[in-house]
């Protein structure tokens, strides 16, 4: 059987007040030719496939005709839930596509699989849509749900005793922060809420094949454990990562192979440095014309309109940023410093407590409190 593994589309997130709607169609649009040119039985996405809770309008198409057109390439689809998605409005797709995609939103699935077959028998596909602790530890009240690193654990323990019971090769699907990676800040928005969050590697154990998603760097955790990543670059902190997805290969025993396939850039992302007068004029710089540009002037002073005067070279500037040649760097302990940092409400009220406690954060205890009254929160407002 050939698995194309895929993540993190986050359809209808802009890229610096630029939407990438149309790019993201044209990469979604490569994808569907490798699912055909590489004769791909299914496609698995491994959550984030919207990029907002409440997508826009626009962005629903996008998503049904890739969908679709893998289907008609010849692929079963098997679609999960992220972080990002609004599990319901997500789920609300599933009955409205055709036989063959499946969209698993539902954590009362967890732990019955998706099985399609091959010329060697079954394969069992365990879907694992994004699982917030505070929201789903009433599904199962007998187990202490507090981290995504204890709510992955017992996931997984009912995909392995389901395993045990029908036997056979699987594959299993999760969007999550696992132990290894390298994540780029500020790009992904975290599953976790200090060190516990982290899912180890152990927790995958069972399956001939894990397409994880989250991360959106492709990462080859194991063998069978990796990150396909995203198909577009959503930041110039990426800029030097490829994309792309992992073709998945399995024979009769299990995992027999796993090749990675580029997917075309539509834009290249470069950083420029220099005075204001060199990237306005410098030959060095042509090659950047047509890219995306985060442009860095070392002026000892900031100047007039520097946007306004970049854009008539690189028409696709998206940022400008002053940073002056030999200027001090900041020590990043300022209060104003760790709250732009923060990137959950779990890191900002820390943030707050390292200023007023002279560096030093929430206990353990403190931690756990914590994220018990944010639990109590994201239920309430799911239920308002």
């Amino acid at each position: 059987m050939r698995i194309l593994h895929t993540s993190d589309w986050h359809i209808g997130r802009s890229f610096h007040g630029h939407s990438t709607l149309h790019a993201l169609s044209g990469v979604l649009d490569e994808l569907v030719r490798q699912v055909r040119d590489h004769a791909v039985d299914v496609v698995v996405v491994a959550g984030d496939v919207f990029d907002s809770a409440a997508p826009s309008a626009a962005c629903y198409p996008v998503l049904t005709g890739a969908l679709r057109a893998m289907a008609d390439a010849g692929a079963q689809v098997i679609v999960t839930s992220g972080n990002h998605d609004n599990a319901a409005r997500l789920g609300f797709q599933a009955d409205l596509l055709r036989e063959g995609v499946h969209v698993v939103t539902d954590p009362l699935t967890v732990g019955t699989p998706i099985t399609i077959t091959d010329a060697h028998g079954p394969v069992h596909f365990y879907p694992l849509p994004y699982l917030e602790p505070a929201l789903v530890r009433h599904l199962w009240e007998d187990v202490p749900l507090r981290t995504q690193h204890q709510v992955i654990e017992h996931a997984m323990g009912l995909v392995r005793a389901d395993l045990a019971e029908r036997g056979g090769r699987s594959v299993a699907v999760s969007h999550c922060f696992a132990a290894g990676v390298e994540a780029t800040p500020g790009v992904e928005r975290e599953i976790r809420q200090g060190t516990l969050d982290v899912v180890p590697l152990s927790a995958f154990d069972g399956p001939d094949y894990v397409a994880l998603g989250h991360i959106h760097g492709r990462q080859r955790l194991s063998d069978r454990v990796r990150y396909a990543g995203a198909p577009l670059h959503y930041s110039f902190g990426e800029a030097d990562k490829p994309r792309g997805s992992w073709l998945v290969d399995l024979d009769a025993e299990g995992l027999a192979a796993v090749e990675w396939l580029d997917l075309p850039i539509p834009r290249a992302l470069t950083t420029v440095r220099g005075t204001l007068d060199e990237l306005l004029a410098d030959a060095r710089f042509e090659s950047a014309e047509g890219e995306w540009v985060c442009a860095q002037y070392t002026d000892p002073t900031p100047q007039p309109d520097p946007m306004r005067r970049l854009l008539v070279r690189f028409p696709h500037c998206a940022t400008v940023m002053h940073q002056p040649e030999g200027a001090r760097a900041g020590d990043g302990l300022s209060y104003a410093r760790r709250v732009r940092a923060a990137r959950s409400d779990a890191e900002l009220i820390d943030s707050f407590l390292v200023h007023v406690r002279d560096g030093e954060g929430a206990t353990d205890r403190e931690a756990e409190i914590i994220r018990d009254v944010i639990g109590e929160r994201v239920v309430a407002e799911a239920k308002a």
